[in-house]
């Protein structure tokens, strides 16, 4: 999609699986099941690992990279990742672009489905997968990273982010505000502590990447809150806060892992009590 000769595109960089209960939390899985998937034999649901490629004047920008190839066979198997697509030496093709043409990459957080993509390892060490790029992420958030509790601390694997911050090209940005014209972030602290949501501002559109803190469509109503989240009461309390004006303003929300939309405009629902999706956005076809 092109806007005012900017160019913002979804790179999806491959299916993996996860507990569909813990995706869902306190949600029943009759009705979890209805409003997305069944999931497999292990409870598995699949979710996209999507990010965002923006190409503006001289800029070509990442926003999160996916879980990236720094796996062994056990949890390649446990999560069902897609190698293939999770190689930018692939997926970058289709857009005419090589791993050494991207000049920044905004991670929203660091857990290993977002930032996975950011390192690779090349003989014993763990080295940048986009070698001219800066990298972004809180400071806040990369402190508490670094120090995370024992409920989520298997979810930051170090070796993807780490190596950026000692070769000084990790930048720790604190708090909202503008990073390069019409592109900013809007905070979140439920699921994580300062989760940087990106906010785009193309010609008259407006689209959120909203990350994990609303990770599918199925996760528009009020109730629907991960079981991964540290804080779900504050989740539910900025759920309040940022749909109303997701909704007023028609911003359009790009989903970082529904399993089929990418993208889309939101309403409050018959009853006037929840959201739901008013009009599907395809942005890359």
């Amino acid at each position: 999609m092109e806007i005012n000769k900017i160019k913002i595109d979804v790179i999806e960089t491959g299916l993996f699986g996860l507990d569909g209960g813990a995706m869902f939390g306190v949600i029943p899985k009759p009705l979890w099941s209805k409003s997305y998937d069944p999931g497999d034999t292990n409870n598995r649901i699949p979710l996209q690992a999507r990010i965002v490629l923006l190409q503006m004047n001289d800029k070509k920008i990442l926003i999160d990279t996916g879980n990236g190839l720094n796996w062994d066979e056990k949890k390649i198997e446990m999560y069902g990742f897609d190698l293939y697509s999770s190689n930018f030496d692939n997926t970058l093709t289709k857009f005419g672009l090589t791993r050494n043409e991207i000049t920044d990459v905004i991670l929203t957080h660091l857990h290993f489905d977002h930032t996975g993509g950011s390192t690779f390892r090349y003989r014993d060490d763990f080295v940048p997968t986009f070698p001219n790029a800066q990298y972004y992420v809180q400071k806040e958030h990369f402190n508490y990273a670094i120090n995370s509790s024992e409920k989520d601390t298997g979810s930051f694997i170090k070796h993807n982010f780490l190596p950026l911050y000692e070769k000084g090209i990790l930048k720790l940005i604190e708090g909202e505000g503008e990073l390069f014209p019409g592109v900013s972030f809007l905070l979140s602290f439920g699921h994580t502590t300062a989760l940087q949501m990106v906010k785009l501002v193309l010609g008259n559109n407006t689209f959120l990447y909203t990350s994990d803190f609303m990770p599918t469509a199925a996760h528009l109503p009020f109730p629907y809150i991960m079981a991964y989240d540290n804080k779900p009461l504050i989740t539910l309390d900025e759920k309040k806060k940022f749909l109303p004006i997701i909704a007023e303003n028609e911003w359009i929300i790009i989903f970082e892992h529904d399993k089929s939309k990418q993208a889309a405009k939101i309403t409050l629902d018959d009853k006037g009590k929840n959201y739901k999706v008013k009009e599907i956005i395809t942005i890359t076809e």
